[in-house]
Parts: C-alpha cells; structure tokens; sequence
C-alpha cells in the first residue's frame, strides 16, 4: 500500500519526516507523518517506566543484600548451635560410659524383681 504522505522525490527517516523537493526550487518541505505525532510522548512514557523499573530492580537488590546478611547471621548462629550439641553429646557419652555399668546392673536387678513377682503371683493366683 502506498504511503500518501510520500509522493515522487521523498524519502522517510527515522522520525517520521518526509522531503519533497519542489520542482525548479531549492526548498524542502517536512512534513510529518501523523502515525508518528506521539512518538515524544511515547518516548517520555518509557522513560518513566525504565525509571520504575529502575527503582524496583534498586528495591530487590536491597532485599537481596538483606536477605543474604540475614541467612550469613542465621547460618553463624546454627554453626554455633551445632557446636554446643556436639558438646552437649560428647558430656552425654563421657557420663553414661562412667556410670554405665552401674546402670545395667540396676536395670538386670529390677527385671528379676518383676520376674519374681509375677511368678509368685500366678503361683498364689492357681490355688
């Protein structure tokens, strides 16, 4: 489809400006191409949006940097929880190897009382 802004002689730049040139004469006439009329107002509206954009990707690389000084401080505090288990353990070990000896004899002691009261009961228990 032909453009009718465009006649014999006139070319389309970028910006939507056509030249024709007269017949005989050393003058130019622009004219502009109305489908292109809004184009600053286009241009200003993306501006405004990459400024958003700017701020919002500023927002979530300030989030990030929290983010990540949080998970640093939280990863120093599980290191140092995992450190005192382990302490906590090896004093577990260290105690129960101690009196572990003595606390089978118990737990062997108190078995054989329940095995002889329930015999004696249901010895008592048929007569």
């Amino acid at each position: 489809m032909a453009n009718p802004y465009l006649g014999s002689g006139s070319f389309r730049s970028r910006e939507g400006l056509t030249a024709r040139s007269t017949a005989g004469s050393s003058e130019i006439q622009l004219r502009i191409d109305p489908m292109n009329e809004d184009l600053d107002e286009q241009i200003s509206g993306l501006h405004s949006k990459i400024r958003q954009l700017k701020g919002v990707a500023q927002e979530i690389e300030s989030e990030a940097k929290f983010q990540n000084d949080f998970l640093g401080q939280l990863q120093m505090t599980l290191i140092k929880v995992q450190a005192g288990v382990k302490n906590n353990i090896r004093r577990m070990d260290r105690k129960i190897f101690k009196q572990g000896s003595n606390h089978v004899f118990h737990v062997i002691l108190f078995a054989l009382f329940c095995f002889i009261v329930v015999y004696l009961m249901s010895k008592f228990a048929r007569r």
